[in-house]
């Protein structure tokens, strides 16, 4: 693995749809749901996967295994998702947690893959052969990434869309998959950085939060979070976003209470305690995503529901 380069994943920055006017510049991809991983094959029939934070995962993830043997002696440094499909071939985040997390755990990691099968989803070639890839436009490592042929049972290479993004928007939406990415045609790849180049369009507004304190529920919930108080990170602090209070299931709720109570700091995370009756503090580790229809001129959350836990991405992973 050491003479293959290390790269950071690019990525995407939230927005709309490029206008008509420039439609046939983008390539459209289905926004997939799950891990995003940079996949190194130094052409010995071995591979190594990595996280969006740099972390190894591999040993998480046997069943993705072959793909070293099934590029054959091509070196080579891959981008994708990692994801776990439902019933419908839909990729389905929550189906996946079950997979992540077990890296130092061989034994678990082999039992999860028997009930929960992960998809190892390709979209761009960062290294080939004996060059680097980045500076070449997303057309040009598309085209190298398709040459490979890599579509096997746990890996696959799925079509792009050039331009018809109002199309495949709807597609996406009719077959209740999150949205789309466009990607520039011409667009270099930049690691490490969330680029206007890659723009990601959901379905439902959604924002990657912070959880910096709670509010206990009452009656039967009494003990268990009833609110969630969030914050989104900026350089140097973690600015207040709002109160999440709907959004879980009882046993989503439970493992939340967990989480919360190994967490708890006497202090306020936030750059502005929030004038909340009963909050209580945790250290600002734990990742979430939310939900949510507006943003109030503040930048308050309108109407935020919980949506998930982030167990791939830390705190850090979201500063601005």
């Amino acid at each position: 693995m050491s003479t293959l380069p290390r790269f950071a994943p690019m990525l995407a920055t939230p927005g709309p749809l490029p206008s008509a006017a420039v439609d046939d510049q983008w390539a459209y991809e289905v926004k997939q749901d799950g891990q995003r991983a940079l996949v190194y094959l130094p052409g010995d029939g071995s591979m190594e996967l990595r996280a969006r934070s740099g972390t190894v995962i591999t040993a998480a993830y046997p069943d993705l295994a072959g793909l070293g043997a099934a590029l054959g002696g091509v070196p080579a440094v891959l981008d994708g998702e990692i994801v776990a499909l439902d019933s419908q071939g839909r990729s389905d985040f929550e189906r996946l947690q079950s997979r992540m997390g077990l890296s130092g755990s061989p034994a678990k990691a082999a039992r999860a893959a028997e009930r929960v099968p992960a998809q190892l989803v390709l979209f761009d070639a960062l290294f080939l052969r004996d060059a680097s890839l980045v500076s070449l436009g997303y057309r040009e490592r598309r085209a190298a990434l398709e040459g490979l042929g890599l579509d096997g049972p746990r890996w696959s290479t799925p079509s792009v869309v050039v331009g018809h993004g109002r199309q495949a928007l709807d597609m996406t939406r009719e077959a209740g998959l999150e949205g789309v990415l466009a990607k520039r045609l011409n667009s270099v790849y930049e690691p490490g950085v969330r680029s206007r180049s890659w723009i990601k369009i959901r379905h439902a507004l959604t924002a990657d939060v912070v959880v910096g304190g709670w509010v206990p529920g009452r009656g039967r919930l009494g003990g268990l979070p009833g609110a969630l108080l969030v914050g989104e990170r900026h350089e140097g602090g973690l600015r207040y976003a709002g109160s999440v209070g709907t959004g879980w299931s009882d046993a989503e709720r439970h493992r939340l209470a967990e989480l919360l109570r190994v967490a708890a700091i006497d202090t306020c995370p936030f750059d502005v305690a929030p004038r909340v009756a009963g909050a209580r503090w945790v250290l600002p580790r734990l990742v979430g995503e939310v939900r949510y229809s507006t943003r109030t001129r503040a930048g308050r959350l309108r109407q935020p529901s919980w949506h998930r836990l982030r167990p791939d991405l830390a705190p850090d992973d979201l500063e601005t």
